[in-house]
């Protein structure tokens, strides 16, 4: 893959918990921004069974996720339950006396699937999963928190892409969202935690896993949009958007395309995941700015992202 997207030795990182948002009426919090983006090598996993889920000490409220389960299997027997990242949050390495400025993150991430997304974060009593805490790990200790991501793609004529989702998908039909998905365990040979590994061998593991949150969302990218692979730039991770409904993260990046919007639209037609979208939209910021309240919170998240870092290259400037 071409790399037109200059990668940056540090970085200039932010955090906002829930907390500190200080913006009620936004319908997602910022969980980490890098508005000077981060390459590959300044982005690590610290994968882990103490990053997982901890059960509800309600009973009931427990039993539900299984019921909820069973509820949509038997409405949809296709329904699979795949195994996902789940987000635990971040710790930040900083470089030099700046305390703004970072050398590396690395992501806390466990393991959960898609029917405890489903009877946790999507369940009608997901409030109720929650624990009142400042501290953002404790918080949402007991919801499965599945990581997704999502790509800003700029193209050569300086547009940004964004899709409109089918209106046979799960989640926000018809909306408008970033190209993305998740990153996948079982791509990289992950079915559930081994416990009892080497240091070697869980260092190993965890750089499997780093990289397959950078190339995640290249593919999602190739596969939603259709582009071919040489056509994108290296991604750089911006940061970690949440809805604030069902708390739902996302990491987002930020790539470019050497084609421009005509070329990309070719492209899109013969897309392999074309299925979950019905357009796509070749669009200026402003313009995105107007589609802003039709996109999700936490791909809203990923456009707050976004400016951030269009701030901070003016700044650099």
């Amino acid at each position: 893959m071409d790399s037109q997207a200059p990668a940056t030795a540090t970085a200039m990182a932010t955090t906002r918990s829930a907390a500190e948002d200080g913006d009620a009426s936004t319908p997602y919090d910022l969980l980490l921004s890098c508005p000077l983006g981060l390459s590959p090598s300044q982005v690590s996993a610290d994968f882990d069974g103490s990053h997982d889920r901890i059960p509800h000490p309600d009973i009931d409220l427990e039993n539900s996720i299984t019921e909820i389960w069973d509820q949509r299997v038997h409405k949809n027997a296709s329904l699979y339950n795949g195994t996902k990242f789940r987000y635990a949050g971040f710790i930040t390495h900083k470089e030099g006396s700046e305390s703004n400025k970072i050398s590396w993150v690395s992501l806390h991430l466990g393991l959960t699937d898609y029917r405890t997304f489903v009877g946790t974060n999507l369940n009608p009593l997901w409030e109720r999963f929650l624990v009142p805490s400042q501290e953002d790990t404790i918080h949402c200790q007991h919801t499965s928190s599945p990581l997704g991501n999502g790509a800003i793609v700029e193209t050569s004529d300086k547009k940004i892409l964004v899709l409109r989702r089918s209106n046979n998908v799960g989640e926000f039909p018809g909306h408008f969202v970033f190209p993305g998905g998740h990153p996948e365990p079982q791509e990289i040979g992950i079915a559930c935690h081994q416990p009892g590994k080497s240091l070697r061998e869980s260092e190993m593991l965890n750089k499997r896993v780093s990289e397959e949150m950078f190339d995640s969302i290249v593919r999602e990218v190739i596969e939603e949009i259709g582009v071919p692979d040489s056509s994108l730039s290296n991604p750089l991770f911006i940061g970690v958007s949440r809805r604030k409904m069902n708390v739902r993260p996302a990491a987002f990046f930020f790539m470019t395309c050497t084609l421009q919007s005509d070329e990309i639209q070719k492209c899109y037609s013969s897309a392999q995941d074309g299925f979950e979208s019905t357009q796509l939209h070749e669009v200026t910021l402003i313009e995105l700015e107007n589609l802003a309240s039709k996109m999700p919170g936490c791909h809203q998240g990923g456009l707050a992202l976004y400016k951030l870092m269009l701030e901070a290259g003016k700044d650099a400037r």
